[in-house]
């Protein structure tokens, strides 16, 4: 696979970007079912970090939204991922917006999206865990539904993480996603202080039930202001959250004027993000001085990217469109590169 993306790649960029995602995950699925993903993969240095009290075979994970349904967990497992993230899940299955929904603009190596949560819902969603046999550090994204109110949003998450809490090394609300109407205004400091209370309630008993504590992660939006980024670190702090990634999707599209499909609604990720990104970890760095870990996502698509952002203040990074357009072998470069720094 990491020698053969390449070739393929252009006949997969012909079509459809959502009906090739779905080609090249049944694709890896099958090579894997066959035992020849796991032949092709690279021999990677020995580089294991312990964050959130979790042992990561290396710093280099999976993003949410590849494996929205970790219906693929086996076959992204042959990748050389120090981790894989799945979700974002929701209570109840939903079709997502309609399509298209998911854009590539291939001279800034970037895509738009806006799938809106698409998903099969909580409860498929941990019989494909069950399935998979995976034993590698998954993460677990969690969300509401389209059409549950912000004011009950929180019963969707604690729903959710109910479901998950068995299976998942840990769990991350996302309140950043732009495709789902008004979610953002969860990262607004009064409402997300409340939502943070009741998931960390939830958390402890739930710690209490399943006699083991699952760390709880919030993904932030690229898009915040200074004074949102503080608020955000300070409320983190407050309620004892394990971690941070930083970043999801962009809606600016300052980078890509121009481009063909810039004006698509929806989250833009790829290279065009990756300042961006960067920017809103190292004020995060500032403002958490160490309290949390943070998780580096957003335009990654090389080793000396993923290291950028470990030098800003992530402990682990993660990979999403970068992977589409440079292949599998971006996972090894980044695996590589993180491996050779002494943070």
């Amino acid at each position: 696979m990491h020698k053969l993306y390449p070739l393929f790649r252009p006949l997969f960029f012909a079509v459809d970007p959502e009906a090739a995602h779905h080609v090249v995950l049944r694709g890896l699925d099958g090579v894997a079912a066959l035992g020849l993903a796991q032949l092709a993969t690279p021999h990677l240095p020995a580089s294991p970090v312990r964050v959130m009290g979790i042992e990561f075979p290396n710093r280099v994970g999976l993003a949410a939204g590849l494996d929205k349904n970790a219906a693929h967990l086996r076959g992204l497992a042959t990748l050389g991922f120090g981790f894989l993230e799945a979700g974002t899940v929701t209570p109840r299955p939903q079709p997502g917006n309609p399509k298209p929904r998911m854009f590539r603009l291939k001279q800034a190596e970037a895509l738009i999206n806006r799938l809106g949560f698409n998903n099969d819902g909580v409860d498929r969603f941990v019989d494909n865990v069950a399935r998979s046999r995976y034993q590698g550090v998954l993460g677990i994204n969690i969300g509401r539904n389209f059409d549950t109110p912000n004011e009950r949003a929180a019963g969707d998450y604690v729903a959710c993480m109910r479901k998950v809490y068995a299976c998942a090394s840990y769990i991350t609300v996302n309140v950043s996603s732009p495709n789902t109407k008004g979610l953002r205004d969860l990262q607004d400091e009064e409402a997300f202080g409340a939502l943070l209370g009741h998931l960390k309630t939830e958390e402890v008993t739930l710690a209490e039930q399943h006699g083991r504590r699952v760390p709880l992660v919030v993904k932030i939006a690229p898009d915040l202001d200074a004074a949102a980024v503080d608020s955000i670190a300070r409320l983190l702090v407050r309620y004892r959250i394990d971690g941070v990634i930083a970043t999801n999707t962009t809606i600016e599209r300052e980078r890509v004027r121009g481009e063909r499909h810039a004006d698509e609604p929806g989250g833009l990720s790829g290279k065009p993000l990756h300042e961006k990104s960067t920017a809103v970890i190292r004020a995060l760095a500032r403002a958490l001085d160490g309290a949390l870990p943070i998780i580096g996502a957003g335009g990654i698509f090389s080793g000396a990217d993923a290291c950028e952002k470990i030098d800003a203040g992530a402990t682990l990074v993660q990979l999403y469109t970068g992977i589409i357009y440079r292949g599998p072998a971006l996972v090894a470069e980044c695996v590589k590169a993180s491996a050779a720094l002494r943070r």
